[in-house]
């Protein structure tokens, strides 16, 4: 049994006459003829009660016909479901990124692909990329910004990840006060005398700075501690203290100024990453598309952000 033979089974019931569903079905009538013959054997029931000029459906056959109709319903459906996915017309894409890149880089992706696709459900968890890898790993998100400041976090499984940029952490502080530094660039040792607004210790953040204050025998001069980060810029832009951040939080806010730390200068690679033994749904793999294309648009706004991709 086949669709095609269903097909042709529910016509020759609805029109009562062979020749006119050949007609409707764009099907020579011998070709018809012989699915309902092959349909009928398979079954092993006679379907349709043949009589000059007019056909009336058997007891058999009008036990299938309410069957047939809902099996050819369901698969018209199952085509239109799907290719409505394949046009991104619906579609789910569950993403995963850190707290400082929801602000800028994920803000932006996906502010563009929703745009695009606005019948595609999203679904954005923000937490550390440690984390993030044990949700990639469980199937709890389908891909995940996550950033490398010392080495790619652990990962027990296949882990498929592609770089996207590198980003300088610099120092930020309120365009409405006096620059920090009349230099572009600023030492850690320039930085430890300056009031600063540290990160919540749960950010990898926090800790890379942490570990350079004490890699160099400095102790900073916390004014305030323990915020996230979208708080710290916050406190930053109303002059409360400086903070160290990375270059890309500073899109689209003309509130800040930013100058770069050298010695150490300290970095972030920031990469796409999902289970290399999963295939991505389509509407999955057009968000990493937009997510590669926003990442290589933002690398061209600051020196201090280094695109990654060929």
């Amino acid at each position: 049994m086949n669709l095609e033979q269903l097909r042709g089974f529910v016509e020759v019931a609805r029109l009562g006459h062979f020749t006119r569903a050949s007609e409707h079905l764009h099907l020579a009538q011998p070709s018809l003829s012989r699915q309902i013959s092959t349909l009928e054997r398979e079954l092993g029931a006679e379907l349709f009660h043949r009589a000059r000029g007019h056909i009336n459906l058997t007891a058999a056959g009008e036990a299938l016909l309410p069957r047939a109709q809902r099996m050819l319903a369901e698969s018209e459906a199952i085509r239109e479901e799907m290719a409505e996915l394949a046009g991104l017309r619906r579609g789910r894409v569950r993403l995963g990124a850190p707290p400082t890149l929801c602000i800028s880089l994920v803000a932006e992706a996906i502010s563009t692909f929703h745009a695009a696709h606005p019948g595609v459900d999203l679904h954005l968890t923000e937490s550390g990329s440690r984390l993030l890898v044990e949700q990639l790993a469980v199937g709890a998100v389908d891909i995940a910004l996550i950033t490398e400041s010392e080495g790619p976090p652990p990962s027990g499984f296949s882990l498929a990840r592609m770089p996207l940029l590198t980003e300088e952490l610099v120092v930020v502080s309120a365009a409405s006060e006096p620059p920090v530094s009349t230099l572009p660039s600023m030492s850690l040792d320039h930085l430890a005398t300056l009031p600063l607004i540290a990160l919540d210790e749960t950010y990898e953040l926090r800790a890379t700075t942490d570990a350079a204050f004490r890699s160099a025998g400095l102790e900073p001069s916390h004014v305030l501690e323990g915020a996230e980060m979208d708080a710290v810029l916050r406190f930053v832009e109303r002059g409360v203290g400086v903070a160290v951040v990375p270059a890309m939080v500073l899109l689209d806010r003309p509130a800040l100024r930013s100058v770069r730390l050298t010695h150490p200068m300290m970095r972030r690679t920031v990469s796409l990453a999902h289970r290399a033994d999963v295939t991505p749904a389509v509407a999955v793999a057009a968000m990493r598309h937009v997510i590669v294309a926003t990442a290589a648009e933002v690398a061209r706004l600051d020196p201090a952000i280094t695109s990654l991709i060929d």
